[in-house]
């Protein structure tokens, strides 16, 4: 693994960019030997310095679940990052453009537990007995690491790209719903960008819930009752930008809208 002097400088900068909204250098392009693990323990470091800052833990986003999502990025494995409190808006909301880096929005389903979920033989049966309901999501994008030739070490350390989440106003029980065919037409300024649904993320869209579990287990930690856990988008991303508005239709489960100004 890196050395921890390195972890600790890795975390304060991508801190710094996320104050400033800017960018750095690839990680990957510094440091090629660097793991999934030394990511995960850059983020760790960021994540513990937010939350001794005052921040409160909300959940966590799962991402690149997905092909669509897989083919935009050119990475193929799974990864998980962690959602503050100020960083959740409803339907409706106006959110500032500035504070965000390469701004693009994800078409998700998030689910919120009702009771623990552990490791490390978690299944998506496993999953849907502990979620209370799910609710339909847009992701905000956040990446203050250059793009081009991005690994998903990069990704992950940059807390898996996360910037916001929008959520809507329709809850649904597993039981109530068909989640697989659950579907998402994202617009911009009224012109449909992308479509899809959500048998798009590993089949069924709590199955990322049941990996989260396993794979926080392998780092002695589980999902709490309360959490949101942002599944993963069906999706590829839109590219945003100042006074575009965005509305999406995910049928059954309603609308989300909101406005980026």
């Amino acid at each position: 693994m890196l050395p921890p002097e390195v972890i600790r400088q890795l975390a304060d900068e991508l801190a710094e960019a996320d104050r400033t909204h800017g960018v750095i250098p690839r990680i990957t392009a510094r440091y090629p030997d660097a793991t999934v693990e030394d990511s995960y323990a850059i983020q760790g470091v960021w994540r513990d310095a937010n939350v001794a800052a005052g921040r409160r833990l909300v959940g966590r986003k799962i991402g690149l679940t997905s092909k669509a999502m897989q083919q935009a990025t050119g990475i193929t494995e799974p990864d998980y990052g962690v959602m503050f409190d100020d960083t959740v808006y409803q339907s409706g909301a106006e959110i500032a453009v500035a504070q965000f880096s390469n701004v693009r929005i994800e078409v998700e389903l998030a689910f919120v537990l009702k009771a623990p979920l552990e490791g490390p033989d978690c299944t998506l049966d496993d999953a849907l007995a502990a979620i209370d309901y799910a609710v339909p999501a847009l992701e905000v994008l956040n990446s203050h690491i250059e793009l081009e030739g991005r690994t998903i070490v990069d990704t992950i350390a940059d807390n898996a790209a996360y910037g916001a989440m929008v959520l809507g106003e329709v809850r649904k029980r597993p039981d109530e719903i068909d989640l697989r065919w659950v579907p998402g037409v994202l617009s911009r300024n009224g012109e449909i960008e992308e479509t899809g649904v959500a048998a798009g993320v590993l089949g069924h869209p709590a199955t990322g819930v049941a990996w989260l579990a396993n794979k926080l287990h392998q780092h002695g930690g589980r999902l709490e009752a309360g959490e949101i856990i942002l599944a993963g988008s069906f999706t590829r991303p839109m590219w945003v930008a100042r006074g575009d508005s965005v509305l999406c239709d995910y049928g059954p489960m309603g609308t989300i809208t909101c406005r980026f100004v």
